[in-house]
């Protein structure tokens, strides 16, 4: 890792089932990710993902309702200048139907043999893959 790079501080939303992810398309960098996104001047990672999964997904959140899985740092795709994103993950129980909004375009759940068949592989998402396959909580 270049310790020169930007950092981009930012949190996920790890939503599980039939040991696949949730993934979001972006409009904006035609690819599938992590719901979530950017931390906001001044804001922890959980009120990020609150907020975040509110604009996307048309989901609120509490923060009782979120577990600390992992954190990734990877290569933000799309980015210029290149820029690392460090990236907080949280596990979370779907309990209603997300309803796409803002930048997203759609959200589907993933295999890992699924997602590596996708024209774009995001860093982040594939490193998150891997953790999840070692943590026995997705198929490899």
């Amino acid at each position: 890792m270049n310790d020169a790079l930007k950092k981009l501080h930012t949190a996920g939303l790890v939503v599980l089932q039939d040991r696949k992810l949730l993934l979001a398309y972006s409009k904006r960098k035609h690819a599938f990710y992590l719901p979530g996104g950017k931390l906001d001047d001044g804001e922890n990672a959980v009120a990020a993902i609150i907020r975040e999964i509110k604009e996307e997904l048309s989901i609120d959140l509490s923060p009782e309702e979120l577990d600390f899985y992992c954190h990734i740092s990877a290569p933000a795709y799309g980015e210029e200048p290149p820029v690392m994103m460090e990236q907080d993950c949280f596990l979370y129980t779907l309990k209603s139907t997300p309803v796409v909004n803002a930048e997203i375009e759609a959200v589907r759940f993933f295999s890992f043999t699924a997602f590596k068949k996708e024209v774009v592989q995001v860093p982040g998402v594939l490193l998150l893959f891997q953790q999840l396959i070692q943590d026995d909580k997705v198929d490899a």
